[in-house]
């Protein structure tokens, strides 16, 4: 009985949602008479204006509450692992290893190399069987120019391969000692889309740096910065240094003191020259960005360190998300909407996550424009009143302290006054 009366309150203690206390509310706008799969592209005013990971967003067909799945870009990709380098010696003067590589298609793959100031070529052969006959694939141009500050690049951009195994030969200043392996990723079924959370078109000077600030709304994720580079110089090499401060709302000189921050830093380099008689033509434009989200809005200083070089001019700064999709089964000729802008909801989970499968032809809806919901009504504090009320409750306090105050003092006067002489 007791557990049974503990449920019931714990449930009755969980907020539900209810339209009324979404704040906000967009039109989902599907095609005419589409019907099935559709996703929606949610953009950076959602996050700004719901909860911490989108946990209060609900979808409505008129009143009724439709199940959907929040679909992330990254997660079409599996997580890079490291695979060691097997059989490592050398052969006719080259560095040779092999390589077995996991299920799947992949492209870039990365060596993890040692050594600074080299340049070397990779020739890059695959077969299915670990003894079976190889397919040349191509040959690849790896360096690192840390002596011109080029910066470094051992990424091969080979095709789209299946092959499970993998022979490379090194011709070039890296021994078998220098290989730690290498790391692939398994290929997205498509190019990851990014939305901009917010871009500048030049950056600043500032002693030996080029700076460049943004704010970045509360509760907005920034996955990426992406520099666009000048005509000029063709070849370049720069650190990047990127600093994010936030402040809460209301935070006094106690908090200051320890405000949420976060550090991150990368290299953009693009070079286009020949060295060697080698071809080498590698561009790494963007950076990734700090992974915290921050529950008020931040400030971004972004530092592009330039040393004794003269600054690289670029024309455009952005930071980016991947982009977010919301997927739901939809009803031919059915209106939904989206609302958000309940704090007071955590995320929900419905069935349709657990066995929702992404389709090709999922049909492609669009977001109307944010605005207010007309049925908006605060949802109650569910607090205690004294909770709701701290003030009163010590002004309470105090008045029973004076009357009580008051009636010991009366008591003591009485107690003072002589009595009547006999």
């Amino acid at each position: 009985m007791k557990i049974g009366v503990a449920i019931v309150l714990v449930a009755v203690a969980i907020p539900t949602p209810e339209i009324r206390y979404f704040a906000s509310m967009r039109a989902v706008d599907l095609p005419a008479g589409a019907a099935g799969q559709a996703c929606v592209a949610l953009d950076r005013e959602i996050f700004a204006g719901s909860a911490r990971n989108l946990a209060d967003v609900r979808l409505y067909r008129g009143t009724i509450e439709t199940p959907y799945v929040i679909r992330n870009a990254e997660t079409h990709r599996r997580p890079s692992q490291l695979i060691a380098a097997l059989n490592p010696g050398r052969r006719a003067g080259r560095t040779v290893f092999d390589a077995a590589m996991p299920e799947g298609v992949y492209s870039d793959v990365e060596l993890s190399v040692t050594g600074q100031d080299f340049l070397a070529t990779v020739a890059v052969s695959g077969a299915q069987t670990e003894t079976g006959k190889p397919t040349r694939i191509g040959s690849y141009t790896i360096f690192d120019f840390s002596r011109e500050r080029l910066g470094r690049s051992t990424v091969l951009h080979l095709p789209r391969s299946d092959f499970r195994f993998l022979h490379f030969e090194i011709a070039g200043p890296v021994g078998p000692e220098s290989v730690g392996g290498l790391r692939a990723e398994a290929e997205a079924p498509g190019e990851p889309k990014y939305v901009t959370v917010a871009q500048a078109g030049s950056l600043a000077q500032k002693g030996r740096g080029s700076t460049v600030e943004f704010t970045v709304p509360a509760r907005t994720p920034v996955d990426r910065i992406v520099f666009t580079p000048p005509e000029a110089p063709v070849n370049f090499g720069r650190d990047v240094e990127i600093e994010v401060r936030s402040e809460p709302e209301g935070s006094g000189d106690a908090v200051r003191a320890t405000l949420l921050s976060a550090n991150a830093s990368g290299n953009v380099l693009r070079i286009h020259r020949v060295q060697d008689g080698r071809h080498i033509d590698e561009e790494r434009l963007a950076v990734d960005a700090p992974a915290e989200v921050f529950d008020a809005p931040s400030k971004w200083s972004i530092t592009v360190e330039n040393g004794d070089d003269a600054p690289v001019s670029f024309t455009g700064v952005r930071l980016e998300m991947l982009e977010r999709d919301l997927c739901f089964e939809a009803a031919a000729g059915a209106a939904y909407t989206l609302y958000y802008g309940d704090e007071a909801l955590s995320a929900p989970r419905y069935d349709y996550a657990r066995w929702f499968a992404p389709q090709a032809n999922a049909v492609v809806a669009t977001l109307g424009a944010g605005r207010p919901n007309p049925a908006y009504d605060p949802r109650p504090d569910p607090r205690p009143f004294t909770e709701r009320h701290p003030a009163l409750l010590w002004v309470t306090l105090l008045v029973v302290v004076v009357f009580l105050g008051v009636v010991a003092l009366r008591s003591a006067r009485r107690m003072e006054r002589p009595g009547p002489m006999p």
